[in-house]
C-alpha cells in the first residue's frame, strides 16, 4: 500500500471510529450520564463543549465561529503539507502522524459544523434524536463537540494549608477520540523529531554544499 493510501486510510479510520462513538453517545446517553469501564479506572462521561480540546472553549457565538474557521484553515494547511511531504518522500512516520492530526481536527470540525443541525438537544433527562422533525438545536457552525472519555485516576484532597484541603482529581479533562488522535500524534512527532525531519536537514546540507561548490568553482574560473 502506498503512503498516500495509508494516509487516507488512517484519516478515514479515525473519523469512522470518532463519529460512530459520538453518534452512539449522543443518541443513547443523557447529558452528564456516566458508564464505568475498565473497572473504576475509566468512565464514559457524556459532556459537550464549544470546540476546543479536552473540554476547553472560547466564549460567545463569535468565539465559536472563530474557532471553527481556524480549525478549517488549519486542516486545509495540514492537507497541503502532507501532500508536499509525500512528494518529497519524507519519513512515512511523519506523514502518518500528521494524518492523525488532520483526522482529529476533522472529527471535531464535523461536530462544530453539523451537529447543531442534525441533532436535537441533549439534556440530563433526555437523549438526543438524530435528524429531528423540528430541526436541530443550533444553526450551522454552532454545534457542540461531544466528549466522553474521563479517567479520574487519582482522587484525593489537597493539604489543609494548600487550597484549604479542597478535593482534587487527576486526570480531570474529558476528551474524545479526535483529541486523543491529535495528542498521540503530537507526542510521536516530538519523540521522533530527528528521524522525521531528517529530510529538511539533508536538503539544507545539499543547499550548503551546492553553494560552496559554486563559490569554489567561480573562484577558480576567476583565477
Amino acid at each position: 500500500m502506498s503512503i498516500t493510501r495509508k494516509s487516507i486510510f488512517v484519516i478515514l479510520l479515525i473519523l469512522l471510529l470518532d463519529q460512530t462513538l459520538k453518534v452512539l453517545v449522543k443518541t443513547h446517553m443523557t447529558l452528564y450520564e456516566q458508564i464505568p469501564f475498565l473497572g473504576n479506572w475509566g468512565l464514559l462521561h457524556f459532556v459537550e463543549n464549544n470546540g476546543m480540546a479536552f473540554g476547553l472553549s472560547l466564549p460567545g457565538s463569535s468565539g465559536k465561529i472563530l474557532l471553527t474557521s481556524f480549525r478549517i484553515i488549519a486542516v486545509i494547511a495540514i492537507g497541503f503539507y502532507i501532500r508536499h511531504l509525500i512528494r518529497i518522500k519524507a519519513h512515512k512516520g511523519l506523514i502518518i502522524a500528521l494524518s492523525m492530526v488532520m483526522a482529529g481536527a476533522l472529527g471535531n470540525i464535523i461536530d462544530s459544523v453539523f451537529y447543531g443541525i442534525i441533532f436535537s438537544s441533549s439534556t440530563p433527562v433526555e437523549t438526543a434524536t438524530l435528524f429531528p422533525e423540528g430541526g436541530g438545536y443550533a444553526s450551522l457552525l454552532h454545534g457542540k463537540v461531544v466528549d466522553m472519555f474521563y479517567f479520574p485516576i487519582i482522587k484525593g484532597n489537597y493539604p489543609d494549608w494548600f487550597r484549604g484541603g479542597s478535593a482534587f482529581v487527576f486526570f480531570r479533562p474529558v476528551f474524545n477520540i479526535s483529541d486523543s488522535s491529535i495528542s498521540v500524534a503530537v507526542a510521536i512527532i516530538l519523540f521522533n523529531q530527528k528521524r522525521f525531519f531528517r529530510h529538511t536537514a539533508s536538503r539544507s546540507g545539499d543547499s550548503s554544499g551546492n553553494s560552496s561548490g559554486n563559490s569554489t568553482g567561480n573562484g577558480s574560473a576567476g583565477n
